[in-house]
């Protein structure tokens, strides 16, 4: 599956759910973002699941990888 993949960790927190739908909005149908994060996107989950009709939230997946590090997997139908 192809797609993008966005670093958030440096960016400040206002200023990450924009880029986040910005990106996600570029996709074609059948890619996905993949988000590195700091703390689980469980409020962007939520958000693009009530928000986004082309978000396929059961194809998303969240791993632990670190502390201070998890990866997002954003699918697009």
């Amino acid at each position: 599956m192809a797609g993008q993949q966005l670093d958030l960790r440096e960016i400040p927190p206002p200023k990450r759910h924009p880029k986040i739908f910005d990106a996600f909005e570029d996709l074609e149908s059948g890619e996905a973002l993949t988000l590195v994060n700091d703390h689980e996107p469980a409020p962007l989950y939520h958000q693009m699941a009530a928000e986004v009709e082309s978000f396929d939230a059961e194809g998303y997946t969240v791993d632990r990888v670190g502390p201070d590090e998890f990866i997002a997997t954003l699918p697009k139908r």
